[in-house]
């Protein structure tokens, strides 16, 4: 579906690209609709379905308004595999970390990595209860952290941090109980530790998949965002990143320390995230934005991601949490009981965590460096899976739509009146 575009448009910035063809004109017009009305049936699904079940005085209707949500979400997220695969092709390119912090052992690759009889990639069974981090480039981060979780098996319990202002925006603000902060610390970190610690709880309670996506440097490298990251790390006495802004360890600390007395098994996944075509010292925007990506379908000609992965209880710095209590919410004070706030952080376990964060990510600087000088993020020789953006089976295109059952309802009652 779409039209052909040359490859070299790839490799030009946004600015410099010759004016738009019609095709790529019909395929934005294409696109629109068809990602719109899908969004719309999933919508309606949510109203028309899930909702009046809400309002049923049972017990257990709560249980089943709770799965009519996840199927939902999972649909928003097949549905973001299939534009892709429909408008905007590309493939994920799936390395993992084999020597340093994080690492996985060969027999770990071998057994998480599940194939079919001709050697496509059909699932990667990475932890089904994991906050996952990465680096920032543009925006179409979110979107391919997502297409990820559909083959981990987790797009039906994503959850995302978003700004406020985005609580009212239909499908993203509606029902899918992300958490939404007013980027005013004071107010919001109360907030954020309570919605977590409420999630972490549900998900162990009912046994069901949670992956939480962070972005630790909290915007995307660019232009104006390259200087302010140089001031904070003068005023830290350290070097600034090079391809990454120095991430800012507070929202992440306070969502591991909110999850991990709640999730025993709680797992950090960090992912390294490269596009061809960027050079270096360059700005990932000014090469892939959503628009160029499936409007005018200039996608990149691959999505590298290099996987690590933490036990938090055991490989992450946290802080002491013995004496948190796994059965309660945060409420902003100390408990009769005696029990640790999970939103109280001492200075030197504070401290201890950004310093861990920091090594990290120049870790992952350094990975981006060699990803310029080679187009990989791992050594040859190394496994890296090559996984089509492309759904499973054909049948979950109806998923994606939610099989259609709001235009179906809406069609049969017309035919009543």
């Amino acid at each position: 579906m779409g039209a052909n575009i040359p490859p070299e448009l790839q490799d030009l910035p946004i600015s410099k690209r010759p004016p738009k063809t019609w095709s790529q004109t019909l395929n934005a017009l294409l696109f629109i609709i068809v990602f719109d009305f899908a969004n719309l049936m999933i919508n309606a699904f949510q109203f028309v379905i899930v909702l009046p079940i809400r309002l049923i005085p049972v017990s257990s209707a709560r249980n089943l308004y709770d799965e009519g949500i996840r199927y939902s979400k999972g649909a928003f997220g097949i549905l973001l595999v299939l534009m892709s695969q429909w408008f905007a092709p590309t493939k994920l390119v799936v390395s993992f970390e084999i020597e340093g912090q994080g690492r996985f052992t060969n027999e770990e690759i071998e057994k998480l990595v599940e194939k079919d009889a001709s050697g496509r990639v059909l699932a990667l069974h990475l932890p089904q209860k994991a906050v996952m981090i990465a680096n920032h480039q543009i925006y179409a981060d979110w979107w391919y952290a997502w297409c990820l979780t559909y083959f981990m098996g987790t797009h039906k319990d994503v959850y995302i941090v978003l700004k406020d202002s985005l609580k009212w925006v239909p499908i993203v603000g509606w029902f899918y109980n992300f958490i939404f902060l007013a980027r005013s610390w004071a107010s919001d970190r109360l907030h954020l530790s309570k919605s977590l610690a409420w999630l972490g709880r549900r998900a162990e309670q009912r046994d069901t998949p949670l992956t939480l996506i962070l972005y630790p440097e909290g915007t995307l490298v660019s232009r104006d965002t390259r200087p302010i990251s140089k001031r904070y790390a003068d005023k830290l006495g350290i070097p600034d990143m090079v391809h990454s802004l120095l991430p800012r360890s507070t929202g992440l600390h306070y969502s591991l320390r909110s999850l991990a007395p709640k999730i025993p098994s709680l797992q950090l996944i960090d992912i390294t995230m490269s596009y061809p075509g960027i050079p270096a010292f360059s700005y990932g925007q000014d090469h892939y934005t959503l628009r160029s990506i499936f409007c005018d379908r200039v996608p990149p000609p691959a999505v590298h991601m290099h996987i690590r992965r933490f036990d938090v209880a055991k490989e992450v710095p946290i802080g002491d949490l013995s004496g948190s209590n796994a059965e309660s919410l945060p409420n902003g004070s100390a408990s009769s009981k005696g029990h640790t706030v999970e939103i109280d952080i001492p200075e030197n376990e504070r401290v201890n965590f950004d310093s861990w964060l920091q090594d990290l990510w120049r870790e992952k600087d350094k990975r981006m460096s060699k990803f310029l000088d080679t187009g990989s993020l791992v050594d040859e020789g190394q496994v890296r899976l090559e996984i089509p953006l492309e759904l499973k089976h054909r049948r979950e295109i109806l998923d994606a739509f939610c099989f259609f059952v709001p235009a179906q309802m809406g069609w049969i009652s017309t035919k009543l009146r």
